[in-house]
């Protein structure tokens, strides 16, 4: 029913909040997060820092739900360059990138809007299934022949036959599955159905968010993350929410030049604070939180300045068809490059890619005769 969904985030609200406690996180949180956003709208290393922290944070958010994903494997993996087949962890990163992406692009508050959030819950759940550059490998494919023909219908067969030992190797598992139970064995529970008042739940959170006008833009994106963490709207993509509160203080103007990477903050506050029964403090945790993101964020914009002014030396007397200049705001944007990814950035061939980053100076990063990496 609607009126329970209501009453599901009704302890959720601003009502009797902590003000002695929360008045000092608060103020420390909301002043980084400003100066961090300044320094985005003004320096120069914003745009790479904005690009390269899409990818930061979707590994935090993984890690906070206990899932570990390399930043190497992210990174690749969106290039579509995988050194192995990626795992469902990898594809879940990765769609919380193409999110974290699609956000950015669109007006502030786009994310908690219904037409928003339709398409970014559809796109979380569907894993990316066509690879960069398809849609060239499409046009050049090679019209159908009699020989192609043959071979299409050999590989249905193939495919027919697979599906037939899926099949039985079901029904096998069904059979040893029922045998376990037979002999005592534990019964797995079957996956819940999908909560037909989903849309009830997600209309009064958003109510909740339209009344909190009033509040901190800081406070008020922390009792939207509670309402969620405490209690879902939704049962699949919890990482959903995290992105949509970010998106929230863009709307309220606490950020102007980058979407909030709130994951990596919370990655640094304790599990024991983000998950205690008292919300104050959760909620001081939350503030914590994103103190704490903001100055990450300040470190990592300032050690990038430092690294491109450096690196911009090099390109002070080169030719104006010199790739450096190129190859520096590649790397800028991405926490690694290899030889590969530079090479099709660029347009180069594999080795004269080698030859550019070994003449820029990059630091290895992975340590490794093959599939190595490097990084600012």
């Amino acid at each position: 029913m609607p009126g329970a969904s209501a009453d599901r985030f009704a302890a959720c609200g601003p009502a009797d909040l902590p003000w002695a406690s929360l008045a000092g996180p608060l103020v420390a949180a909301e002043d980084a997060l400003a100066r961090l956003d300044e320094r985005l709208r003004a320096g120069a290393a914003g745009e790479g820092w904005i690009a390269r922290s899409h990818f930061a944070d979707a590994c935090a958010s993984l890690w906070i739900e206990g899932e570990l994903v390399a930043l190497e494997d992210l990174v690749l993996h969106d290039a579509g360059m995988d050194i192995h087949a990626p795992t469902p962890q990898l594809i879940r990163a990765r769609a919380i990138v193409g999110a974290r992406r699609v956000i950015a692009a669109q007006p502030s508050g786009w994310a908690l809007s219904p037409e928003g959030f339709a398409r970014l819950h559809g796109e979380g759940e569907r894993p990316q299934t066509r690879l960069p550059g398809a849609e060239i490998a499409d046009a050049r494919a090679p019209e159908a022949t009699d020989e192609n023909a043959a071979l299409d219908s050999a590989l249905a067969l193939i495919d027919a036959a697979l599906a037939r030992s899926a099949q039985a190797l079901a029904r096998s598992a069904q059979a040893l599955a029922g045998e376990a139970r037979a002999e005592g064995g534990t019964r797995r529970e079957p996956l819940p159905a999908a909560d037909p008042d989903e849309a009830a739940q997600l209309a009064a959170w958003r109510r909740m968010a339209a009344v909190m006008d009033g509040l901190p833009p800081v406070i008020a994106a922390g009792l939207l993350w509670d309402a969620w963490e405490t209690a879902p709207p939704v049962r699949r993509g919890a990482w959903l929410g995290r992105q949509i509160v970010a998106d929230y203080l863009r709307q309220r103007g606490k950020t102007l030049a980058h979407l909030p990477c709130l994951n990596t903050g919370l990655r640094l506050s304790p599990w024991e604070r983000r998950r205690s029964p008292d919300r104050a403090t959760r909620l001081a945790a939350w503030c914590e939180a994103v103190r704490a993101c903001a100055a990450a964020g300040l470190r990592e914009h300032d050690r990038l300045t430092l690294a491109i002014s450096l690196l911009e030396r090099k390109c002070a007397n080169r030719r104006t068809t010199s790739r450096l200049p190129a190859l520096i705001a590649l790397a800028t944007r991405r926490p690694l490059v290899t030889a590969g990814t530079v090479a099709q950035a660029l347009a180069v061939s594999p080795r004269a890619a080698q030859g550019l980053i070994a003449e820029l100076g990059l630091r290895e990063t992975t340590g490794r005769g093959r599939y190595r990496a490097w990084a600012l």
